[in-house]
């Protein structure tokens, strides 16, 4: 869809260079940049792929120089990132989703089940007795939504994605392609002391002699409670609780094949990377941050606005706003020094 470069630089509370009247259908890299397209090239270090290229507007830093790159307009940038966040809302043009309400004919709608104005829901969606779906919510191909689950306004589920029983999830709730929420916590006990407790307690050296190792499920019967401005990635899980409900806190952002433990809170605003796990009953403040493969181990507390990076291992609480890192984690500037020493010792 064509925008006038001066109507998105308005949507952003951005100013403008050149001529702002100019016309774009598209955005793209500095390097692939077209006539019709707007360049993203937020940074100086983009200045030769943009003026190699055929492009006429762009995205640019405070300073730049439209003639030196070859443009005839701009938008003035300073916080490039947060410009994209504006631009690729504005010009997100899925096909997923045609525009209007509609039901397709395949879905299958449990007449107890309530679904709000304007919703669109797509073919074999599956929808259980006493469910809700608020009103304009967008619901992809083959997605199950269970019985007495609640999903708000302006919701988006994509293709498969699978909706427990009870689950409560507020506005404006995005999850992608495959998402499972409210399956039941993996949590299983045995008729004696398990091989886990055993192995805690045995003396070094010594092999654990054989036992009934029969596993005896624990059923999950609390559901999952999710705020509003959720995100949850690709193929990413969220276990249902025990006995209460795990909780997901207003404008959490779950990426990808990311594992939410049963019981487990987490604070409004935290941000899980990919492959990251929290087990069982941890509960994270608001605004705590875990790189790739991070993980949580269970029944601990990570205070407010901790970061953990990518593959650290957390084995005991955390407190507010520290930074950690490694495996087990530890403060970060700690684990770097120890990783300093460590290469003075091996290097003579």
């Amino acid at each position: 869809m064509p925008h006038r470069l001066k109507d998105l630089a308005a949507s952003l509370g951005a100013d403008t260079l050149g001529d702002a009247s100019l016309i774009v259908d598209r955005l793209a890299e500095p390097a692939e940049a077209r006539e019709a397209d707007l360049a993203l090239a937020v940074a100086p270090k983009f200045a030769d792929q943009l003026a190699a290229s055929r492009a006429r507007a762009a995205v640019v830093w405070a300073g730049a120089d439209l003639d030196a790159l070859g443009l005839k307009g701009a938008i003035v940038a300073p916080r490039g990132r947060l410009a994209m966040a504006g631009l690729t809302q504005a010009m997100d043009d899925d096909p997923t989703f045609a525009a209007g309400a509609s039901v397709h004919p395949s879905a299958v709608i449990d007449p107890a089940a309530v679904v709000g104005e304007g919703a669109q829901i797509g073919p074999f969606v599956v929808i259980g007795a006493g469910a809700v779906v608020g009103a304009g919510a967008r619901i992809a191909s083959h997605v199950s939504i269970g019985p007495e689950a609640q999903i708000g306004a302006a919701a988006t589920l994509f293709a498969g994605v699978k909706i427990g029983a009870r689950v409560t999830i507020g506005d404006r709730f995005i999850a992608q392609a495959g998402a499972a929420i409210g399956g039941d916590g993996f949590s299983f006990t045995t008729q004696g002391p398990s091989n886990v407790e055993r192995a805690v307690r045995a003396r070094p050296g010594v092999p654990l002699e054989p036992t009934d190792g029969t596993w005896h499920r624990i059923h999950s019967l609390g559901a999952v409670e999710i705020g509003d401005d959720v995100e949850v990635g690709a193929n990413a899980t969220i276990d249902a609780g025990t006995i209460r409900a795990t909780r997901v806190g207003h404008g959490v952002k779950i990426d990808n094949l990311v594992q939410v433990g049963h019981n487990v809170v987490l604070g409004e605003d935290c941000l899980l990377c990919a492959q990251a796990a929290v087990a069982g009953s941890s509960v994270l403040g608001a605004r705590v941050i875990l790189g790739g493969k991070a993980g949580v181990a269970d029944n601990l507390t990570l205070g407010r606005d901790v970061v953990a990076g990518g593959g650290a291992v957390i084995l005991s609480d955390v407190a507010d706003g520290v930074f950690v890192s490694g495996h087990p984690a530890q403060p970060t500037h700690l684990y770097r020094a120890g990783l300093k020493a460590l290469r003075r010792l091996t290097t003579g």
